[in-house]
């Protein structure tokens, strides 16, 4: 059996907060582990909270501390949490600039219960998961910029012709067994040019380096939803 998902949320609407707890804990394999009403009082609950929660589910307007200072005080002091945005903003530049901060997924918070789900699990076994919203807040920060090149010719230079294979790859959802596979690489050296990725991108995550192959055309944003 595989261990169990452990859950945190934190949003100041009482009624929307317990209603996503009954809803996580109804999935299989997953719990809601600490619950919270503001930023403030969910690093009060992280601080000795054993174990560290898997992922967070994050509303955006809190009192005290909201969604986008929390999520800054999470990357550094808990960088191996997850952290998912459930908002009612669906204005692309909120999409953009929490996905640019490094959250692992954005969602509207009249997504059904199934894309939560969803997103839960592809945020801890990929570490990032996208739907149509980012792909349009991508596509219209896009629109403006010159078109998509040739994969090879749009890569910066510091990135070798393997990295831009193995980038291509984590964009396209595969695992580094799955990677290793079709370059016929071994999982560690797979995981070598991910971390190397990982540097020269200057990335916090995977997300981050979908992010960064986007942004520099090194994929078109609807390659991403299968």
């Amino acid at each position: 059996m595989s261990n169990p998902i452990h859950v945190a949320i934190a949003d100041d609407q009482v009624l929307f907060r317990k209603g996503m707890i009954g809803i996580v804990d109804s999935f299989d394999g997953m719990h809601i582990s600490l619950e919270a009403d503001n930023g403030r009082s969910l690093l009060d609950g992280l601080a000795t909270a054993s174990p560290l929660p898997d992922v967070v589910l994050l509303d955006l307007s809190m009192p005290e501390l909201n969604g986008v200072e929390t999520t800054k005080l999470i990357h550094k002091q808990y960088s191996g949490v997850k952290i998912i945005i459930l908002s009612v903003y669906s204005e692309d530049r909120f999409v953009t600039h929490l996905m640019d901060l490094g959250v692992n997924a954005y969602l509207f918070k009249n997504v059904e219960p199934e894309e939560v789900e969803r997103a839960i699990r592809d945020v801890v076994e990929k570490e990032f998961y996208f739907n149509e919203a980012f792909l349009r807040a991508m596509k219209n920060r896009m629109a403006t910029r010159k078109p998509r090149r040739v994969l090879t010719e749009a890569a910066p230079a510091t990135l070798t012709p393997r990295e831009i294979d193995v980038l291509g790859l984590i964009c396209k959802q595969l695992t580094a067994p799955e990677i290793a596979d079709q370059l016929c690489l071994s999982i560690r050296t797979v995981d070598g040019h991910r971390a190397n990725l990982l540097e020269k991108t200057g990335s916090r995550n995977t997300a981050g380096l979908v992010l960064y192959a986007i942004k520099n055309s090194l994929i078109d944003p609807s390659e991403l939803l299968s």
